[in-house]
């Protein structure tokens, strides 16, 4: 789910910060080496180098990775590169996207080793198995605890709030035609208000000076002030759309750590975010692809997952960390949207948010 991850500033489908990339990254074409496999991905991927060296002892492949940007940048130009793909395997194209990817015929079907072993909610094209459930992650407004409490207001709980006065010019969000994140964030209020009312909510919510950036990155580590980039970029949004496993990273990478997070999550504004990997169609090492995937699903990397990534796995008796039960359980009773609805409304739902909001 992108974007949702932490390094001394960085957190968590769309799905972004990095953190330590494994096997080599670069920006070049892929490679059509039989003992090399290249990873084609938005920036948040991430994966300890023992789990990648312990593949690549295991497959004979060496892993390469290559970082596109946001989300929804890198499925947009995965899509226009699919007749000479960068690489064998997409990873981050989420539930917000998956439509696009599949309609332009992004990926080629292979039902990879446990994927009996993914939880019944995560699983999408049974019949043709050309995405592979790999993570899942809420999409959710965050608040800075330092700023709520100096000034005596109490944190945003749901939507609703976000429009009241007191939260006006409080809140950064990021463009939903660029950002998986701010394409969430708009379904979320679509999901919660229906086809007739976002519109309206969201008149509300720039008559209530919500600020609009380009991607996570920039809302979250130079736009936000509870942020440890945002602190030293001097952010001044003390409200900001990212996800529910934020704080948790907020934690785990301070130094001191502090015995509590010091953001938290507003669960009446989350949506729940899954991200899938998929083959893509022309790879130059098919068989190589298919190795990665399986080794997507298997139980060493679904828990390595959560620490990198700052997701949940999707695979059933994956253990996730304590920091993760602590600091950022996952939504209770999230927003949802069918995929098929996503399909069916997404292109003219940003079309209409992007003259309502962005002019």
């Amino acid at each position: 789910m992108n974007a949702k991850r932490l390094t001394a500033a960085v957190v968590g489908l769309g799905m972004a910060g990095t953190l330590a990339a494994c096997g080599s990254s670069d920006g070049g074409q892929g490679s059509g080496d039989s003992k090399t496999v290249t990873l084609v991905s938005h920036d948040s991927w991430a994966a300890s180098k023992d789990v990648i060296a312990a593949f690549e002892k295991q497959s004979g492949y060496k892993v390469r990775v290559l970082k596109d940007g946001d989300a929804g940048q890198a499925v947009n130009k995965a899509i226009l590169t699919k007749d000479n793909p960068q690489g064998d395997v997409f990873f981050g194209v989420d539930n917000t996207l998956l439509s696009r990817a599949l309609d332009n015929g992004l990926f080629q079907s292979y039902e990879a080793k446990g994927s009996e072993q993914v939880k019944a909610a995560y699983r999408v094209d049974q019949d043709k198995h050309r995405v592979t459930p790999v993570d899942t992650g809420d999409i959710c407004v965050n608040y800075d605890k330092k700023y709520f409490a100096d000034h005596k207001l109490k944190p945003p709980r749901s939507f609703d709030d976000l429009v009241k006065p007191q939260y006006k010019n409080l809140l950064v969000t990021e463009n939903a035609s660029a950002s998986s994140p701010g394409l969430g964030f708009l379904l979320g209020t679509a999901a919660k208000y229906g086809d007739q009312g976002w519109e309206g909510y969201w008149k509300k919510l720039k008559a209530n000076g919500v600020k609009v950036v380009d991607g996570w990155e920039q809302a979250y580590n130079e736009e936000f002030s509870g942020s440890a980039g945002g602190k030293k970029a001097k952010g001044d949004r003390p409200l900001v759309v990212s996800y529910a496993s934020s704080p948790p990273a907020e934690v785990v990478f301070a130094d001191p750590k502090p015995g509590t997070a010091p953001t938290g999550v507003a669960d009446g504004t989350c949506f729940r975010q899954v991200e899938y990997a998929g083959l893509l169609a022309n790879a130059k090492n098919a068989k190589g692809g298919k190795a990665f995937l399986d080794f997507l699903l298997s139980k060493r990397f679904q828990e390595d997952m959560p620490m990198n990534m700052f997701v949940y796995p999707v695979r059933e008796g994956a253990q996730v960390p304590p920091e993760f039960v602590t600091y950022g359980p996952q939504a209770k009773d999230p927003e949802t949207m069918d995929p098929a609805k996503i399909a069916d409304h997404r292109d003219q739902w940003v079309k209409s948010w992007t003259s309502l909001v962005l002019k």
